[in-house]
């Protein structure tokens, strides 16, 4: 046996394979990955700001919207309330920075859906989709949108534009005889 074989043997690094999957669309398109990113951020912004908005007056949201609303909940309505702010907080912090993404985006989605379903019970649908509102938009608009943008970010992932990009390369190590 030779030198270079009995270094091989000792090296488990000398037996890995690496296989680089190519992207089906070929070149990256930019433009698209910059508008996932803008939409990424300005929407982890917005998040924040209804975070430090429940923070702002904890037990007025406690008392009239998850006591009123959520009282099937267990435990204390303010607990409810600092959980659903720091959720509001944390996540877009994930998703903004591409971070855990997918998980800060199921956060969001369940937040939303709570807020759609305090909608929905607070004023119904409102007529949707082809009723013209006093205000024109639905009570519940903004948070379908926030959850339909939540549930994209949590199926299609952050995009290339992320910290914690997923790379195109798959690494195995093949059983040596």
């Amino acid at each position: 046996m030779t030198q270079a074989n009995k270094s091989n043997l000792k090296d488990p690094d000398s037996q890995k394979v690496e296989v680089v999957v190519q992207s089906p669309e070929g070149e990256v398109n930019i433009f698209g990955e910059l508008s996932i990113f803008v939409l990424r951020v300005s929407f982890s912004l917005f998040m924040v700001h209804h975070g430090l908005e429940k923070l702002s007056d904890p037990g007025g949201f406690a008392e009239f919207v998850v006591g009123k609303y959520f009282s099937f909940l267990p435990g204390d309505p303010v607990i409810w309330t600092y959980l659903a702010a720091v959720t509001q907080i944390v996540c877009p912090i994930g998703l903004a920075t591409g971070v855990l993404a997918r998980l800060s985006s199921l956060g969001l989605l369940s937040t939303m859906v709570f807020a759609l379903y305090f909608h929905f019970i607070d004023t119904g649908l409102e007529g949707f989709p082809f009723a013209v509102v006093e205000n024109h938009n639905y009570i519940f608009e903004l948070s379908a949108i926030y959850a339909a943008i939540s549930f994209y970010f949590l199926c299609a992932g952050p995009g290339r534009l992320s910290l914690l990009r997923k790379s195109n390369k798959i690494t195995y190590y093949p059983k040596g005889s």
